[in-house]
């Protein structure tokens, strides 16, 4: 043991230079100080009030000698020996009951409340007890001590440092013995009597706090009730936070400081964890991050306010401008007190807050998927989530999180190519929220692009979203308004908040902006540029999926020509929108062929105007001008300028003679005012608006040119076989038997077997009622006949303009014998320099080459091409 510097040494070897008296004396004194030191230590308090004269007459002949320090050690050593023997025991024996206590996280209904609360509480006050009558008995010898040291200058001036030494050392054997001492179990103990306390003062003063809001809200003073509630629930509180930080000043006091203070900080996390996902779970369209902040000032903090001031911990202040958190920079009006926090405060509010942001992040990180298919609806949770980034800056969880998502969820067969870019839209505009400069956006869309390079209907897809009326959003009928207006929307918008900047911006903002510089997370590009100057491009994210914007404009031209080809008037202010808005990001020149095909759309509804209106005229003047069946006011003509216009799909059929009659008057009038042009009829394209006249119904259908001319026929011969009608209407039998499908199916038309197995029979249906299905008026071209397009589409006339390169590819292949994709592409960009130059890119030369694997003409191995053996 070691003897501090105030003892004086044990000096031994003065024994031998002692008489016999002295070492009577000595031995006499040692006698009685022991017995003494042994009937005080084990509680006899009447024998140490009867025995304190003779104790101090001992231990002041005992130091006389220089024997002090045995004197300190030995009395030492009898109050551990009590401890260790007695008081630890007993004090650890009031918990074996509770030795197989559950996880109070994992089960905690099996234990009971109250009695474990009784139980420690009990426990702590005896042991307490004990521990004080012993630092009375120590104070004891320490009077004694200073008494026999009075005149020694040594320790004069120093007998309450004395006290203090003994006091510490005393201390440190109770700590000493009841640690070693502990069972396992007693933390868990811990740990579920702080849970039990904190959940029932969280629920006194939640109530309270709800209340108060009440009348924040009305603008009422807080005034006690009439029954006396408030009052009840203070003094409720008050007697909670005494009993808790009574138990809490006992454990300090045994040297549990540290286990203590984990055990109601654990406690208070799990409160504070609870109330994130009470206030968050599944609903996305409310901001909690403020809610959350003025919960853990009037619950917690207002907890451990209360029971720092009762343990005396609140005396040091901090200045506000130490305070790094925006939850201490911006303290709650709920519950405050006047004058600064508490330095012990501001710790457990930089904790709470820290756990608080964690905790709501990793939440939403968790559910990001979810909120990024209801964006922007949930909006205000990805401003929760920007927040709590910013705070403790785990951006690496969140895109490693959420590209795991995406490929269980999202990027999987099962998905719609549709569905997949309505993700990826909705996830760019998310992330931007939380992302502005794009850099871990670069990360998290990565996976998506590479995964819709490899479906064969990206490019359509792509253009559908981007000229469709959804806005972007899969779900519901939109607002009218196309992705593309959306963007361009955004684009101004950033482009007008930043023009003052840019006007504005001299060599003094330059240098302040180049002290506020940071370097690029990690995860950034290094080829992208510094996030400072880097700006979402969502259109540009969305090409680059392709790779190249000339194959979204080709097949934008595909759809647009199918799209006027199909309509039944002349109203393209929506393409012309579109057009424009294309225009904006891809170039004029890039469309050039797209605004002389709506250009062909507009002169054709003035040429038709001009061609009805001559013939209306030679009607009335009696010109030259047979009688038709059909009106010409029936008819209108969308004149085409072809070499503008994608490859048009042509098909061989006989339109009724009296329909024929009608577009060779149209084209012979249209020859007089336009010569020296002529038109040349697409009989199978257009639209057809039909009315079918039945004895109990009338029927309105819009159908192709092919489909009408099939019912036609019907309209003076009930029953065709299946050849002669193909013959009739001048299509192939097999044409014939997949556009009739169409009727069938509406219930119009009856297919039966013929007498030759062959060839079958087709009746027309007099009575709806009783032998057709159930058709509602207005009908529209089916969906079986979706696939009939009038437009080639980009796949069939990338195969037509690749099949001169065929022969090249296969002559290469057999002089070399294998080659890869990206030696094929460059050596065909050397090899075919001359006409027909070869100016596709790598992803069109790869789906052409999938062809000729699937025509057997080539085969696939290892990444390398070979001829087909």
């Amino acid at each position: 043991m070691t003897v501090d510097s105030l003892s004086s040494v044990c000096n031994l070897g003065a024994l031998d230079s002692l008489s016999e008296a002295s070492i009577s004396e000595i031995i006499e004194s040692w006698n009685s100080f022991c017995l003494i030191t042994e009937t005080i230590v084990k509680g006899d308090n009447a024998k140490l009030k009867t025995s304190y004269l003779k104790f101090q007459d001992d231990v002041c002949s005992l130091c006389k000698y220089g024997l002090r320090s045995l004197v300190e050690e030995h009395f030492l050593l009898s109050l551990q020996d009590m401890l260790e023997k007695h008081s630890a025991p007993k004090f650890w024996k009031n918990f074996d009951a509770y030795n197989n206590v559950p996880d109070p996280e994992v089960d905690d209904k099996n234990m009971q409340e109250d009695e474990v609360e009784l139980l420690l509480c009990k426990a702590l006050e005896e042991i307490s007890s004990e521990k004080q009558y012993q630092e009375k008995c120590l104070l004891t010898l320490v009077n004694a001590l200073q008494l026999c040291g009075a005149s020694d200058t040594s320790t004069e001036g120093h007998a309450v440092d004395t006290e203090k030494i003994f006091l510490s050392k005393y201390q440190l054997i109770v700590s000493s013995v009841l640690m070693t001492t502990m069972p396992r179990h007693f933390t868990e103990i811990l740990h579920w009597y702080f849970k039990g306390r904190l959940e029932e003062l969280s629920t006194i003063m939640a109530g309270d706090y709800e209340d108060y809001n009440e009348s924040q809200d009305d603008n009422q003073p807080r005034n006690m009730d009439i029954d006396g509630t408030y009052d009840q629930k203070k003094i409720m509180e008050n007697k909670l936070v005494r009993n808790i930080g009574m138990v809490v000043h006992n454990l300090r006091n045994l040297g549990f400081t540290s286990m203590t203070e984990d055990a109601y900080a654990s406690a208070i996390f799990l409160l504070l964890k609870a109330k994130v996902f009470d206030l968050a779970g599944d609903d996305y369209r409310t901001s909690v991050l403020e809610s959350i902040k003025e919960w853990i000032q009037a619950v917690p903090l207002q907890f451990l306010r209360a029971l720092l001031d009762y343990l005396g911990d609140s005396m040091s202040y901090l200045s506000p401008k130490s305070t790094k958190s925006p939850l201490a920079s911006t303290p709650s009006s709920c519950y405050q007190k006047s004058g600064k926090p508490s330095e012990g405060i501001v710790r457990w509010q930089l904790r709470l807050e820290y756990f608080a942001y964690e905790t709501l992040q990793d939440l939403r990180i968790a559910k990001l998927f979810e909120i990024i298919v209801d964006y922007p609806d949930s909006a205000p949770a990805i401003e929760d989530l920007k927040q709590c980034l910013e705070y403790t800056g785990q951006h690496t969880k969140l895109v490693d999180s959420f590209i795991s998502a995406l490929r269980y969820r999202l990027l999987t067969a099962g998905a719609s190519t549709n569905d997949i870019l309505h993700q990826y839209v909705s996830t760019i505009k998310a992330l931007r929220t939380i992302d502005p400069a794009g850099v871990f956006l670069e990360a998290v869309g990565e996976p998506i692009r590479e995964y819709l390079r490899g479906r064969k209907d990206t490019i359509k897809c792509i253009v559908t979203m981007l000229t469709d009326g959804t806005g972007g959003n899969n779900s519901g009928p939109g607002n009218g308004d196309s992705l593309l207006e959306e963007l361009n929307r955004d684009e101004e918008n950033q482009e007008s908040n930043s023009l003052d900047d840019d006007i504005n911006t001299d060599d003094k903002q330059t240098w302040i902006d180049i002290q506020r510089w940071e370097p690029d997370p990690v995860e950034a590009d290094p080829l992208k540029g510094s996030r400072y100057r880097r700006k979402v491009d969502v259109l540009g994210m969305i090409v680059g999926i392709i790779g190249s914007k000339d194959q979204l404009i080709n097949e934008y031209r595909v759809m647009l020509a199918e799209k006027l080809l199909n309509k039944t008037d002349y109203d393209i202010d929506t393409e012309i929108r579109t057009l424009e808005l294309l225009k904006i990001h891809f170039g004029e020149s890039s469309m050039q062929k797209c605004e002389i095909m709506l250009n062909d759309l507009i002169d054709s509804k003035r040429t038709n105007t001009n061609v009805k209106a001559t013939i209306n005229q030679l009607s009335q003047t009696g010109g030259d001008l047979r009688e038709h069946e059909a009106s010409f006011d029936i008819l209108d003509a969308s004149v085409i300028s072809s070499n503008f216009w994608p490859p048009i799909q042509d098909e061989d059929v006989k339109l009724p003679e009296a329909v024929d009659r009608l577009l060779s008057d149209y084209a012979k009038r249209f020859h007089e005012i336009k010569t020296p042009r002529k038109l040349l009829w697409k009989k199978n394209l257009g639209t057809v608006k039909l009315e079918l006249e039945f004895e109990d119904k009338t029927l309105q259908f819009t159908v192709t040119p092919v489909h009408a001319s099939i019912i036609m026929q019907f309209q003076d011969q009930k029953s065709w076989t299946s050849k002669n009608l193909a013959a009739a209407i001048g299509v192939p039998v097999d044409t014939l038997q997949k556009r009739i499908n169409f009727w069938i199916n509406k219930g119009i038309v009856v297919e039966s077997s013929g007498a030759d197995s062959n060839d079958h029979l087709y009746t027309l249906v007099d009575d709806m009622a009783d032998g057709g299905k159930s058709v509602t008026n207005n009908e529209a071209l089916g969906a079986d006949d979706e696939a009939e397009t009038s437009v080639a589409s980009v796949e069939d006339q990338l195969r037509k303009e690749m099949t001169v390169y065929e022969k090249f590819i296969i002559g290469m292949l057999r002089n070399v014998g294998n080659m890869g994709l990206e030696r094929i592409h460059n050596s065909l960009k050397i090899f075919c320099a001359t006409p027909p130059i070869y100016d596709k890119s790598i992803q069109q030369l790869q789906s052409f080459l999938s062809g000729l694997v699937a025509e057997e003409k080539l085969e696939l191995r290892d990444g390398t091409y070979h001829i087909k053996k």
